[in-house]
């Protein structure tokens, strides 16, 4: 294993190891502030600017000094007309400072205060969140490639010979050859035969045998300069070029039924817009597909899906239903990576819990890349959850599938602040542990 040391020298009165550190600590201050600004806050405002302060503690770099109270020191101080010895010298910000927000004519030096943009903030926020279980193609940075005319080869498969350019290179190689053409030769030959038509004498015996004998040297020559030599062969030449790759979507389930309650929903609604921007920053080539149930399931537009009132009885199947019609559709699991996330409050109609198992289990399961599942609980209930695994009909329905697919994945969310630790968890680099089927 290569070792490396660096043997720069630092700059003048400068650490580049204390620089690196200070830049390490305001890097890791300004992601603690954006998650603790999106905690208390409304999700929806990552997708805009933000000023974040920094405290100054922490921002100079170490450095050695003589300390203040030991040693012996003697100083020589110029005289002033204010101050008498043993008078009392008030420090900065101190005396007669005005307070922190009125105005005042002290010096005091405030916080650092950064601001982000849009795409500096979510760079931090979704920092190290990738979709696992890439299988087919990592949908970032990964492009699909198509086939391009790019010029000629003088190597390729025999089906793309191109034959204009052959003849061409052909043609000029036999002008620059002097390659003899055949109705020289045929003149030749017609010359002859003329002169052995005619009486016979000296000069014409004497012109034939000249003749006969440029024939045979033009044949010669014509033999050894070919008509189409491997050199005059010109291939099509094709290169991959990337194009868009769109063959990826997401399927955003929610439940609007009566059971959600307002706390419910909007905590649901925070997951998804918060799950909305990440594949919109991370992978601006992908197809989101909302779908919202009750005891009927329909494909809304976003506007819709988090922002209509409609209400009713809970069958999470219809959800589950709806999904795989419009895979069979227009999403066909050979040509796109197909990834979900659900979120819901565990109520579900008696005997419908076994009835999304059979279809996760059947058909979908075997279609998805990754299936998420959200499930909303009471702040009370929490700490109960968190040491049993009993719950909903749904929820012990789920931890089945859990149990069997290694790419379907479970959780649930109490508060507002847990949102951002579950969405880690659901859609972090590390890959999950692999389960038994």
């Amino acid at each position: 294993m290569p070792i490396f040391i660096d043997r720069r020298l630092n700059p003048k009165d400068k650490s580049l190891g204390n620089r690196q550190r200070f830049l390490r600590r305001a890097r890791e201050e300004l992601k603690r502030s954006i998650r603790d600004q999106i905690r208390t806050g409304r999700i929806a405002d990552v997708d805009a600017e933000h000023a974040v302060p920094m405290p100054e503690t922490g921002t100079a770099e170490p450095s050695f000094n003589n300390a203040r109270n030991s040693g012996r020191r003697q100083h020589i101080l110029p005289g002033n007309r204010h101050f008498s010895p043993g008078d009392l010298i008030p420090k900065p910000g101190q005396g007669d400072r005005a307070g922190a927000s009125s105005p005042g004519n002290t010096v005091s030096e405030d916080a650092f205060r950064f601001v982000l943009s849009r795409e500096e903030v979510l760079d931090l926020f979704f920092e190290d969140l990738e979709l696992p279980d890439m299988v087919k193609l990592n949908l970032k940075e990964i492009l699909a490639f198509k086939p391009r005319r790019a010029g000629f080869a003088a190597t390729g498969s025999p089906t793309n010979i191109n034959v204009g350019r052959t003849m061409r290179n052909s043609h000029g190689r036999r002008i620059a050859l002097r390659r003899p053409k055949q109705q020289e030769l045929d003149a030749i030959i017609e010359e002859i035969a003329t002169l052995e038509v005619l009486p016979s004498s000296a000069a014409a015996r004497q012109r034939v045998a000249a003749l006969r004998e440029e024939l045979d040297r033009l044949e010669r020559r014509r033999r050894r300069i070919a008509y189409v030599d491997p050199v005059d062969i010109r291939f099509n030449r094709f290169d991959p070029r990337p194009v868009p790759n769109a063959n990826a979507v997401m399927f955003c389930l929610m439940d609007v039924s009566g059971s959600m309650g307002e706390r419910e929903k909007d905590l649901a609604k925070r997951f998804f817009v918060l799950l909305h921007l990440f594949l919109k920053r991370r992978y601006d080539r992908i197809e989101i597909v909302f779908i919202r149930h009750t005891h009927l399931a329909q494909e809304v537009d976003e506007q819709t899906f988090f922002y209509n009132t409609q209400s009713g009885g809970t069958v999470v199947s219809t959800a589950l239903e709806e999904m795989h019609r419009i895979i069979d559709e227009r999403y066909p699991s050979h040509e796109w990576n197909i990834y979900a996330a659900q979120a819901s409050d565990g109520d579900n109609f008696a005997g419908d819990s076994e009835r999304c198992m059979a279809l996760l289990n059947g058909k979908l399961m075997r279609l998805c890349q990754y299936f998420a599942y959200v499930e909303i609980i009471d702040e009370r209930e929490a700490h109960i959850f968190g040491t049993t695994e009993n719950g909903t009909s749904l929820w012990r329905a789920y931890s089945e599938i859990d149990l069997r697919w290694p790419n379907f994945q479970m959780s649930r969310i109490a508060t507002p602040a847990d949102i951002y630790p579950v969405f880690r968890q659901l859609f972090g680099r590390q890959p999950a542990p692999l389960k038994r089927a």
